[in-house]
């Protein structure tokens, strides 16, 4: 190796590891030398960025807070810098919004822009104080816990994000992300997503996520930006509204995207939802919507995802595709969708769905090998009702009516859409209404299928205006 090039890398490792044992191992501690307080009522912001500056300035390293509370306004990470919080280490966002200056699309208490190499690492907590700022669904002038823009080789580990005044975890335009062990906890306010994903090559694994609105969230607000490449897996997903969903923002694309092995289930608390009064059927205020909403409804697209291994309760819906035109969406698209190995078991009368427009028709999306046990009640009546097509209506799982002909699946403007190994059964009261309904399907299938029979004369399969159609003739 040339001896300029070893002596460089010399050097920045040495630069690196001064940082790192400044903070760390050094005469003086941190606290001391940058002046940061500890009690958790003075503020601090001065002397915490200060500490990530000047690690900055010296090639990289770790920044590591020892126990204490650290009020704050927005802290900004910087190229190289490791952000550790040391167990019983908080950073507390103020209370005030003057001490969060705008970042990038969204106010923030832990932001980064362009800043590759940055990581949030230890056993501490980043809590928000959420509930200090404007409340009310989408209300305005609100702090993103963490926020990333552009940022490439982030790496976030072992922390619990908690109390955020907006969204809890938003990286955007980023490339490689690894979030590891991380735990989320949202009730603070409303939209407390736990992550928002718009980025490529992301890995998520083994975090608990227990959230008032999304757990886990795909956005594609740029149209010309394609999130993909992104691994869910072994995770515990609680939350009052969606546990995964895409969208709803869905300008740009989703591609190439694995969840799996996850189990999800009802959160700790609700405190703004109160779904038993807002959804009929549903007894208990504390229930998500949809176990997956996969929507695309802005003029983008998506194809190859696949979503396995789940084990769903407490969920209104497990299953919820849709395919609009919310926005402007001539070329819009929705396919190449597999959903296997899923265990369900849902508390109202919402059933899955998976629906185009007339033009935008959802295509190749298949179901096998799940068991739905689906809250029973509907009537002969509820099967007569017809289905508005609300093209342009905000994609949520009750958009059509809380009664959907079909108890278990309902299907329209949709091709080549397959149910394998499907076991579909009622639970409660008696269920009058059909198993499935497919209105103008081109490509049907149900293959090795068990479909509890309606408590009525209706046929547990019902077609209108469908082709190529492969349904066992018993189930018609």
């Amino acid at each position: 190796m040339n001896n300029t090039i070893t002596w460089g890398l010399l050097c920045f490792c040495l630069l690196f590891a001064a940082c790192t044992n400044k903070e760390q191992n050094g005469s003086e501690p941190i606290t001391d030398k940058y002046a940061i307080h500890t009690d958790g009522k003075t503020l601090t912001t001065v002397g915490l960025q200060k500490a990530i500056d000047d690690c900055a300035g010296q090639g990289g390293g770790t920044v590591s807070l020892p126990a204490g509370k650290y009020l704050t306004g927005t802290l900004v990470l910087k190229k190289n810098v490791t952000l550790n919080l040391e167990k019983g280490a908080t950073i507390l966002g103020s209370k005030n919004i003057a001490d969060y200056p705008d970042k990038g699309r969204r106010k923030a208490l832990v932001f980064a822009e362009k800043a590759d190499h940055i990581s949030i690492t230890g056993e501490g907590e980043i809590n928000g104080n959420g509930a200090a700022f404007n409340q009310g669904n989408d209300a305005p002038n609100r702090p993103t816990l963490v926020l990333l823009l552009d940022c490439n080789k982030v790496n976030v580990n072992g922390v619990k994000l908690s109390n955020s005044g907006f969204w809890t975890f938003r990286f955007v335009r980023c490339d490689g992300v690894d979030i590891n062990k991380v735990y989320v906890e949202g009730h603070a306010n409303w939209n407390n997503d736990g992550f928002d994903i718009e980025s490529r090559n992301v890995t998520i694994t083994d975090c608990v996520i227990d959230t008032d609105d999304d757990a886990i969230c795909f956005k594609s607000e740029d149209p010309d930006y394609v999130v993909e490449n992104i691994t869910v897996k072994n995770c515990d997903l609680s939350s009052n509204c969606n546990f995964i969903k895409f969208g709803t923002a869905s300008a740009g694309g989703f591609r190439n995207i694995r969840v799996s092995d996850c189990i999800l289930h009802k959160c700790s608390k609700s405190l703004l939802r109160f779904w038993e009064k807002r959804v009929p059927g549903v007894t208990d205020p504390i229930t998500g919507i949809a176990g997956m909403a996969l929507e695309v409804v802005d003029g983008g697209f998506m194809e190859d995802v696949i979503i396995s291994d789940l084990t769903m309760e407490d969920v209104q819906t497990p299953i919820f595709i849709r395919l609009g035109k919310r926005k402007v969406s001539e070329n819009s698209y929705l396919k190449n969708v597999l959903i296997k190995n899923i265990t369900a078991s849902s508390v109202s009368y919402v059933a899955s769905s998976i629906t185009g427009v007339p033009g935008l028709r959802v295509d190749n999306v298949e179901i096998r090998d799940v068991d739905f046990k689906l809250k029973g009640g509907g009537k002969v009546s509820d099967a007569m009702v017809e289905v508005p097509e609300v093209e342009n209506a905000y994609p949520e799982n009750r958009m059509f009516g809380v009664m959907l002909p079909a108890y278990g699946v309902y299907i329209r403007h949709a091709d080549n859409i397959r149910f394998v190994n499907m076991t579909l059964s009622t639970i409660g009261n008696k269920e009058e209404r059909h198993a499935i309904v497919a209105e103008d399907v081109n490509g049907l299938e149900i293959t090795n299928s068990t479909l509890q029979s309606p408590a009525s004369e209706l046929p547990v399969v019902h077609l209108k205006d469908c082709k190529n159609v492969t349904v066992p003739e018993n189930l018609q």
